[in-house]
């Protein structure tokens, strides 16, 4: 073998695999490419060790497979830098890229919310339909049970109650939404009516500004939490309708796997909104300090959404799984 000639063939291919195993981040043709180079490479070792060990050329390949092998396989990350990933970029970018699905699901619920609400405060036929007189009372007098609902128990107790039956609400629309849709829609129109009743009640009662003020604190980011779920679902369902120019197997794969990023996410913010509900709602405080606590939290957690998320985005990041643990696809015709 001419090790000149050999060199000058496929020096070319050698540059550009160490290009693309130094990347951070790579296109799906990118990733492709850079393992047939990989292979071509590791072969091209193979072939200079068994017909012409130059030492010289040895060594620059073996260091080319290497970082190559790397890059293919994937080097341990320590679990801090994955976690400091996951919640600077996956995450956010996951629900930065599914606005467009749970922005109108969550402005339809506050709508349906707010006529529910003013239909039963202002019909006495309709309360009367939903419950007895003396239940309203006991539900919208001082001390009634939408008051004394945040305070029935310790705090740490109570708070680990709400978060489990956040989460709870939010994996239903999370991991139905497979279902067309459907589970996420009865979800969503539940916790509405739900919402509606009770501000209907204590508007009706004259206490519309007390549930508001118990219900603010922790509501704001506890409902924009089940929104992106409920967002996320319905993107899911969708999917199984239009999964593109994807296969179908394909489409939900990948939607299936951010979903995963998104239960993980919610459950965090779920838990922030829990601790709210647990320790700031049921507080003496006054109310204008209990919703503004609230209202900072929610603008924290839009502005992390739409900074670190827009910038995760337009980075290329989707808010699917590293690469490295999203497993190996079959190849699509067409």
């Amino acid at each position: 073998m001419d090790v000149d000639v050999f060199v000058a063939a496929h020096s070319a291919e050698w540059s550009r695999l160490g290009e693309l195993a130094a990347r951070r981040r790579l296109t799906g043709q990118e990733a492709d490419e850079l393992v047939t180079l990989y292979q071509r490479t590791a072969t091209h070792l193979s072939m200079i060790r068994s017909t012409a060990p130059d030492p010289a050329l040895l060594a620059r390949l073996s260091a080319l497979v290497a970082r190559g092998r790397s890059a293919v396989a994937g080097s341990h990350s320590p679990a801090w830098r994955e976690v400091g990933l996951f919640f600077t970029r996956r995450f956010p970018a996951a629900v930065y890229l599914s606005r467009r699905w749970w922005i109108p699901a969550a402005l339809l619920s506050v709508a349906v919310m707010a006529v529910l609400g003013v239909w039963i405060a202002g019909d006495p036929e309709v309360r009367a339909s939903l419950v007895s007189p003396d239940e309203v009372h006991a539900m919208t007098a001082p001390g009634g049970q939408y008051e004394t609902y945040y305070s029935t128990g310790p705090a740490a107790s109570f708070a680990a109650k709400v978060w489990t039956n956040n989460a709870w609400v939010a994996a239903t629309c999370l991991f139905l939404g497979v279902a067309l849709g459907l589970p996420v829609i009865a979800a969503l129109w539940m916790n509405s009516l739900n919402a509606g009743v009770a501000i209907g009640l204590m508007s009706s009662a004259g206490r519309g500004d007390v549930l508001l003020g118990l219900l603010l604190p922790h509501g704001l980011l506890e409902l924009t939490a089940v929104f992106i779920a409920a967002g996320t679902g319905l993107k899911l369902g969708w999917t199984v309708v239009d999964p593109g120019r994807r296969s179908r197997s394909a489409a939900l794969a990948e939607q299936g796997r951010s979903v995963v990023v998104m239960a993980l996410g919610l459950a965090c913010v779920l838990l922030v909104s829990g601790v709210i509900e647990a320790f700031v709602t049921p507080s003496g405080w006054p109310t204008w300090l209990r919703i503004g606590i609230g209202a900072v939290v929610e603008l924290l957690f839009l502005t992390y959404v739409f900074t670190l998320g827009r910038r995760a985005a337009l980075d290329g990041e989707t808010g699917d799984v590293d690469r490295r643990a999203a497993g190996d696809a079959l190849p699509e015709a067409g």
